[in-house]
């Protein structure tokens, strides 16, 4: 039998990176289910934070579980910023922890505009479970240019990717 890949480390500190650049920024209201996310940004006066509750995961601090999901279910956000373990050749934005997943689903639903951030290492990685499909992203943002097929398959669900330092 298979083994499954274990969660990428750059995929918590990708999350802490966007959390970093966000300190630049009057006026957030934010609403995470990362401590670590939510410790950085507390460090900005002008950011109000909203944390999750629910089951605290070690490796990451993430926070998940069903309180998480209905803590998230209340809230309908303009903006979702959000990681993702693995993008596939299928259209598939997938990951690791199927506890992560309906935490990650609940955000979507809630979301006028939903934003992935992604590194190159991302793209053909398999993960085990379905989060979405490119069709409900509004925008991709990664370190590289997405390799082929990708490049194709964001362009025809209307995704367009802006590749870091590409923006002033």
């Amino acid at each position: 039998m298979a083994q499954p890949l274990a969660p990428h480390p750059l995929d918590a500190g990708l999350a802490e990176a966007i959390a970093r650049e966000l300190l630049k920024h009057k006026g957030l209201r934010v609403i995470t289910n990362i401590l670590n996310v939510a410790a950085i940004l507390s460090d900005n006066p002008d950011c109000e934070v909203l944390v999750a509750g629910g089951v605290v995961r070690g490796r990451d601090r993430g926070i998940v579980g069903e309180a998480t999901v209905e803590f998230m279910r209340q809230f309908r956000v303009d903006i979702a910023l959000i990681g993702i373990s693995g993008l596939e050749a299928d259209g598939t934005l997938r990951d690791f922890d199927y506890r992560e997943i309906t935490v990650t689903q609940a955000i979507l639903e809630g979301s006028r505009e939903v934003w992935p951030a992604a590194d190159h290492s991302q793209f053909n990685r398999p993960a085990m479970v379905e989060v979405g499909r490119f069709s409900q992203l509004d925008a991709l943002f990664a370190d590289q240019p997405p390799p082929q097929p990708f490049a194709g398959l964001l362009a025809d669900a209307g995704v367009p990717c802006t590749v870091a330092g590409d923006t002033p």
